[in-house]
């Protein structure tokens, strides 16, 4: 299986500054490490103005203890929905009931009518944690600091009613794997069974 698909600037591992993973966290090619935190979203503009003016001083106050530079990015997707309107003809296929069948086709006629006029967009939220120790020999040094800051974000977060939660190994590399080979990823994510058989420089050997 192939990682990441090459261009003519280089491959996609040459062109990220990703040395290897290990366990949730990513060591950069400068010695450097990082840790990505995934979170909810808050609707703002549908709170009161109370709680919009509480959530400006909480969030003020989030940025103030902070101890370290946060990197923000906001993933936008098309939503993919064949998976789902698949399995719900697979299933109907099933069904006895004439009354269901007919109404499980219109639900997805419709669907698929709408998706075709307009896109529907997912948005994910990410949260990349910096610790700047240039040494193999940290490492644990550096996973204990990270693990501090992530205490502080997360807690930070939650106070804005927002959830919070810290990506894995394999989440970390499907996340990268999206971002290169989109349409690949779909069909053949990454998980425990072929992240134990890979073996390419985006692997920690966890030593």
């Amino acid at each position: 299986m192939q990682l990441l698909r090459s261009s003519k600037r280089g491959s996609a591992k040459e062109q990220i500054d990703i040395n290897s993973v290990i366990n949730e966290t990513l060591v950069l090619k400068t010695g450097h490490y990082r840790s990505v935190i995934e979170t909810s979203s808050v609707n703002f503009e549908l709170k009161s103005e109370a709680e919009q003016d509480a959530l400006i001083e909480t969030y003020q106050s989030f940025l103030n203890g902070l101890g370290c530079p946060l990197q923000i990015i906001v993933r936008i997707r098309e939503v993919d929905l064949d998976d789902y309107l698949n399995n719900i003809e697979s299933t109907t296929r099933l069904e006895k009931s004439e009354i269901y069948k007919r109404q499980a086709r219109g639900y997805c006629e419709f669907i698929r009518s709408l998706v075709s006029v307009n896109r529907i967009l997912s948005r994910n939220f990410y949260l990349v944690v910096p610790i700047d120790i240039v040494s193999k020999h940290d490492f644990e040094t550096a996973r204990e600091q990270l693990a501090l800051r992530i205490e502080i974000v997360t807690k930070g977060l939650q106070r804005m009613g927002m959830h919070a939660r810290l990506l894995s190994g394999v989440e970390l590399l499907n996340l990268f794997y999206s971002f290169y080979n989109p349409v690949q990823a779909k069909t053949q994510p990454i998980n425990e069974v072929i992240l134990n058989k890979m073996h390419t420089v985006f692997i920690g050997a966890g030593k």
